[in-house]
């Protein structure tokens, strides 16, 4: 009941309109994470996001159940998502009860997770679980896997678009310096051109005759 009556007041003031869905940044170098430090969720996010080694991760550990954890995760929404620390967070957990998860149903979370100044990705529990911090969250993963793979993806698309440009540009020089290579092809055969070793030579000759010359 207490879920319904939040996701009702919550939709109510457009918390989770997909006009609101903010994109991932095209380059993401900065990743806030925001979860336990000692739970599978932080293994599991880490071990998906070393495919990329220069993105960044700043972790924030946080309580991700019990009493109070939600007021821990509240508060690390809004610190790394005002403070400019990172260009994308992540706000992951494993899967559990719906009591374990229920942190990740306050209001003061969605209401963080609303306010970031930076897009957010809900990664919590597994497949079939389905919190507020997920209906308000720019993206909503299955997994924290899947959080991990969507941030990865992102940077992967850009990296085969660089190379993919490189290798039109690297096509294009190329046919510019055959279609040059063929036409000092054609100069190569032509009257003028053909003429110009023998012009060169007597050239040589007459200034040769004019060194010879008795100096005046």
């Amino acid at each position: 009941l207490a879920f319904e009556q939040l996701k009702a007041k919550l939709a109510a003031e457009g918390l989770f309109a997909p006009e609101r869905k903010r994109p991932l940044p095209a380059l993401p170098r900065r990743l806030g994470l925001v979860t336990s430090s000692s739970g599978a969720a932080v293994r599991d996010v880490l071990k998906v996001l070393q495919r990329w080694p220069h993105l960044q991760v700043l972790l924030y550990p946080v309580r991700v159940q019990g009493k109070g954890s939600e007021g821990e995760i509240a508060r690390a929404v809004r610190y790394l998502g005002g403070a400019g620390l990172g260009d994308v967070l992540l706000g992951v957990r494993g899967g559990g009860a719906l009591e374990d998860l229920w942190s990740f149903n306050e209001e003061m979370v969605a209401r963080a997770i609303a306010a970031s100044g930076v897009p957010v990705i809900s990664g919590v529990g597994h497949e079939v679980d389905f919190t507020i911090a997920d209906l308000v969250a720019d993206i909503r993963a299955a997994t924290p896997t899947q959080a991990a793979e969507i941030v990865v993806a992102q940077l992967e698309s850009q990296l085969r678009r660089v190379e993919q440009a490189a290798e039109r540009a690297g096509h294009l020089f190329a046919g510019r310096l055959e279609r040059a290579r063929l036409r000092l092809q054609g100069a190569e055969g032509a009257r003028g051109l053909a003429r110009l070793p023998a012009r060169l030579q007597e050239l040589d000759q007459r200034l040769r005759r004019l060194e010879a010359l008795p100096q005046v």
